[in-house]
């Protein structure tokens, strides 16, 4: 299965949503990034995305987006060719 890794917050309810969804298709590990807590990763996480806002999720370092991005490719029929890669 393909690496997750997802910038978030605790109170996020898109983070919650998106992480739901990534373990409905079989994800077992999500790499959290917590830039709530990690002030640091922040400027990562906009310079790695280009985005501001969480969750930022990448698939085996390809930028997924946020989570409607991330449900408009699932619902695409294009999550899990990525996942299975």
């Amino acid at each position: 299965m393909a690496k997750v890794v997802m910038y978030c917050t605790e109170v996020c309810p898109y983070c919650v949503n998106a992480e739901r969804l990534l373990k409905s298709r079989g994800v077992t590990a999500i790499e959290k990034i917590r830039i709530d807590l990690q002030q640091e990763q922040r400027g990562l996480m906009e310079t790695r995305s280009g985005r501001r806002t969480v969750p930022q999720i990448f698939i085996d370092e390809r930028h997924i987006g946020g989570f409607d991005d991330l449900a408009a490719l699932d619902r695409a029929g294009g999550l899990m060719p990525l996942l299975q890669q």
